[in-house]
């Protein structure tokens, strides 16, 4: 628990206020009041001294939407895709860099960054969650006006899932070179508690067991933390750092009292325009590439069961998450998302029983961000499995991986479901 005191002493600062109003140009605002969750949505923060007026009703952070709005108190979540681009006006790119471990998150913001420069982008931004992660901006002013025949402020979230997915990917053999300069595969399982099967996958390090750059759960209407804000977990500050120094950041300077804010500013829109052309270009040409390889690799689309299966078929792990949780939540809906509709599921019932489980949750998701990853998954239409069972980041770190006798026979936990409805079926 934050002392209020410092809670006040630190938006009192004109400073503070003015760095805060600057970022929330353009977006949707979310005021989050402590443990009791978010305030209403939409809403905005338009003069300095709204900051502290919050700060004094309760408010410990300001969370602010990737995508900027012509009005954004017009949004609301029953919005259609058509009527979301039309009050879009675009959007800014936020890799979010989410690791326990400090030291590997610093490597792996520095990697990203590099990656970014490689591909001509230099208004790149970075800050400090406050936390123990790292968000890397790049303004929607660099990017290009169109990207194979479309609108780019009309490609979100497609354009930054896949812009993740490619420097995820880019900067993944490098990542592991890197942290294994610093420590042993021996010393790493000591530092955090990870089996050798999790950090080592066909006897190469994988640093993915580590650290996480979502390329899965940025929706519409998705926020990220805004510079110069509370983490409420830490008490830590976010700060803007020089993202060329990544490397050398130390926490101390996300210390309420020796917070200076920063000449270099998170996502202040100086760019030059198309100077993110080549990277927009490459990552929508390698995610292609490699859905056509996968694709290939299969033989054939995923084919859904004649009919529903029912609940009583559900694997232990799927159970488990629709009991509800207190960590995981926005994994898990993803997992839920796939895992229903490959099973033969609607929308409507998916819907339904993904607002059930919602209320079982030790903290409540956003009911917008529920109905925007389930509209975006509505409009791909192609049926994705949900991750495989040794997905630790899935399921075993979300502590729902409970495996009973069949679960050593399957891959998937949409296997189990089949499998299971077909031994039934067999019996009778």
């Amino acid at each position: 628990m934050i002392d209020i005191g410092a809670i006040l002493r630190h938006y009192k600062r004109k400073d503070i206020q003015e760095a805060i109003i600057e970022n929330a140009k353009d977006r949707e605002v979310a005021v989050k009041f402590g443990d009791k969750g978010f305030g209403r949505r939409p809403d905005i923060l338009k003069y300095p001294k709204d900051v502290l007026e919050l700060a004094k009703q309760g408010a410990t952070s300001f969370h602010a939407s990737e995508e900027l709005w012509k009005n954004p108190l017009q949004l609301e979540p029953t919005l259609r895709t058509s009527e979301l681009d039309k009050l879009r006006r675009g959007w800014d790119l936020v890799i979010d860099i989410d690791c326990d471990f400090l030291e590997y998150g610093k490597i792996a913001a520095d990697l990203i960054v590099k990656a970014l420069k490689y591909h001509g982008v230099d208004s790149v931004s970075c800050k400090f969650s406050g936390g123990t992660g790292f968000h890397i901006g790049v303004p929607f002013e660099a990017f290009p006006e169109k990207v194979h025949g479309k609108e780019i402020k009309d490609l979100f979230p497609d354009g930054p899932r896949r812009i993740a997915f490619y420097l995820k990917e880019m900067i993944k053999e490098h990542l592991a070179v890197e942290i294994l300069k610093k420590e042993k595969v021996e010393e790493i399982i000591k530092k955090t508690n990870k089996k050798f099967s999790e950090l080592v996958k066909n006897n190469v390090f994988d640093p993915s067991s580590l650290i996480n750059i979502d390329t899965v759960l940025i929706s519409s209407r998705h926020l990220y933390r805004m510079p110069y804000c509370f983490n409420e977990k830490t008490g830590l500050i976010s700060v803007a750092i020089n993202p060329d120094k990544a490397l050398e950041f130390n926490k101390i300077v996300a210390k309420p009292e020796n917070v200076r804010v920063s000449r270099f500013k998170f996502l202040d829109g100086s760019a030059k325009k198309n100077e993110a052309a080549k990277l927009i270009v490459q990552a929508f040409d390698f995610s292609i590439k490699k859905e056509e390889e996968i694709k290939a690799k299969n033989g054939r689309e995923y084919i859904m069961p004649e009919s529903a299966l029912k609940e009583e078929f559900f694997p232990p792990c799927i159970k488990l998450i629709l009991n509800g949780l207190e960590d995981g939540r926005k994994r898990s809906l993803f997992v839920l998302i796939n895992f229903l509709s490959s099973v033969g599921w609607d929308y409507d019932s998916i819907e339904k029983l993904l607002n059930e489980w919602n209320k079982k949750n030790k903290e409540h998701l956003r009911e917008v961000y529920l109905v925007g990853q389930l509209r975006y998954h509505k409009q791909h239409k192609k049926k994705i499995l949900p991750p495989n069972c040794q997905n630790a980041m899935y399921y075993m770190e979300i502590g729902v991986c409970k495996p009973d006798n069949l679960c050593a026979k399957i891959r998937n936990p949409v296997n189990y479901s089949i499998r299971k409805t077909l031994y039934l079926r067999k019996g009778k």
